[in-house]
């Protein structure tokens, strides 16, 4: 299995069989249903590259609608629906994508539940929040009230 070492193939189970139907995919639980809410940055950043099938760094809309195969090859694509969901809640700048590093990777993070996001804020925040080589601030997808505290911590 792709995930193994990483994820629990309970999890995985039961993080699938909440999302059988179509229509029925929610990023944010099935993120916290799979585990990888409680996971390192290092472990995050591994189930990214697992995702990014054609490994050009970036999860595009053709690797989300088959997100969930994977975890397991009988699972079934996103509808067109859920994919641009999924999509819009990680393309922080518009361009399709979703990419490894910089905004778009913390914006990834982010598609997690807000309780279990409260486990990675250490691990995301060891950096200097400065800006990206596009020049948007790290922090352009946060709200305004946590980016802010984010800048003060």
């Amino acid at each position: 299995m792709a995930f193994a070492g990483i994820l629990s193939d309970a999890d995985i189970t039961a993080a699938l069989a909440a999302c059988q139907a179509a229509d029925s995919f929610k990023h944010k639980d099935f993120f916290a249903k799979v585990g990888l809410a409680s996971k390192s940055a290092d472990d995050i950043k591994k189930a990214f590259a697992i995702i990014d099938q054609d490994k050009s760094g970036f999860i595009e809309e053709d690797e989300l609608k088959l997100f969930l195969q994977n975890f397991s090859a009988s699972a079934r694509a996103l509808t067109d629906a859920e994919t641009q969901a999924f999509l819009k809640a990680g393309d922080t700048d518009g361009d399709g994508k979703i990419g490894v590093d910089g905004e778009q990777l913390i914006c990834f993070f982010l598609l997690l539940p807000q309780q279990e996001l409260n486990l990675q804020i250490e691990n995301l925040f060891l950096f200097n929040p400065s800006t990206t080589s596009t020049g948007n601030s790290l922090f352009s997808c946060l709200p305004a009230e946590f980016a802010a505290l984010v800048h003060h911590a």
